[in-house]
């Protein structure tokens, strides 16, 4: 799948998490769309004491702000895709495809 061949709604999710993730110099951004069509974007976090991914990041943001399911998820990362544990969290709100592209915005 290319990036021509991606939804419009889905490619605005790899644009928001290539944003957060450029802006903030991280390693990876990730963006997520709720079931009324609100997206959250968020980077990783990597504390002494606190490490999420930033797939695990924007789905609390998403569901702190009332969000019960997820239309689609997207990650941004020069590493491999998404980790069992994002691929978790992610269906834990009803979606399994993950669209995973690097910090060039490429999908692989």
């Amino acid at each position: 799948m290319t990036e021509a061949t991606l939804d419009p709604e889905d490619n605005k999710l790899v644009t928001l998490a290539r944003a957060a993730r450029a802006r903030s110099g991280t390693a990876e951004g990730a963006a997520v769309r709720d079931e009324t069509g609100r997206t959250y974007s968020a980077t990783n976090v990597a504390l002494p004491s606190l490490t999420l991914s930033a797939l695990q990041v924007a789905v609390a943001m998403a569901v702190s702000s009332g969000a019960t399911s997820l239309e689609a998820a997207a990650l941004v990362t020069a590493g491999e895709g998404p980790s069992d544990a994002d691929r978790a969290v992610v269906a834990d709100l009803g979606t399994k495809t993950v669209h995973t592209a690097g910090p060039d915005g490429k999908l692989r």
